[in-house]
């Protein structure tokens, strides 16, 4: 994104945002206002939907703008118990799954035994890998197997699939295979997009019938003491 674009939106945000804490203790800073979300009711519905030991790894969120977005191609991270957000928001949907996502990705390493571990969900994914490998192969998308058969993340594979395939004919192909498109770039997305779709819909059909190890997964860790 234009840094002069950046500079300019930042010149018109006229109102300065309040930094706060929740109930929870969580402390959420703004570098930058967020323009047209009502932040505190986004964060507040994550705090009524999360069972509080699923928010025990972030001590704070900061919203602003920051070098890894443009680096990465991101709009959200999270690093060392913090979430960074972009202050460009477009709507308070998009940042709740924003959060929601990045939340579980703070969840990594401090359950990642309970996640991982017994790799249900890492064969799961690889079987769907190789299915795809398939079916884009089908398609005249032809891509070595060993990109399919790494769970890691890849870019090379990443760039394979939105530059080359790109996104829509992604999202057609992977349909009733993973939950979206972003879902097959790696084993941490398979998780952490179906993180994101377990407690933003509340019929949980469609994920348990796509990635039913996935589910039990997520639903054991939701209900963990």
């Amino acid at each position: 994104m234009p840094k002069n674009y950046i500079a300019e939106r930042q010149k018109q945000l006229k109102n300065k945002a309040i930094d706060f804490y929740t109930s929870r203790g969580l402390h959420v800073f703004f570098q930058q206002p967020v323009e047209n979300v009502n932040v505190e009711k986004v964060i507040a519905q994550i705090e009524q939907t999360l069972p509080p030991h699923l928010l025990s790894e972030i001590e704070m969120i900061i919203f602003g703008w920051f070098k890894e977005f443009e680096e990465r191609s991101l709009n959200a991270f999270y690093d060392g118990g913090s979430l960074y957000i972009s202050f460009l928001q477009d709507d308070e949907e998009q940042l709740y799954e924003d959060i929601l996502h990045e939340t579980a990705h703070s969840l990594e390493e401090a359950y990642g035994y309970e996640i991982y571990a017994d790799e249900k969900i890492k064969d799961e994914f690889i079987r769907k890998r190789m299915y795809l490998h398939d079916l884009m192969w089908n398609a005249g998308f032809k891509a070595p197997k060993a990109f399919f058969a790494d769970s890691e993340y890849n870019k090379e594979f990443d760039m394979f699939l939105y530059e080359k395939v790109g996104y829509d004919r992604v999202s057609a192909l992977v349909q009733g295979l993973y939950i979206n498109a972003y879902a097959p770039t790696s084993l941490r997305e398979y998780f952490a997009t179906a993180f994101t779709d377990f407690y933003t819909n509340s019929d949980h059909a469609f994920l348990k019938k796509v990635s039913p190890e996935l589910y039990k997964k997520i639903a054991s860790l939701h209900n963990i003491k």
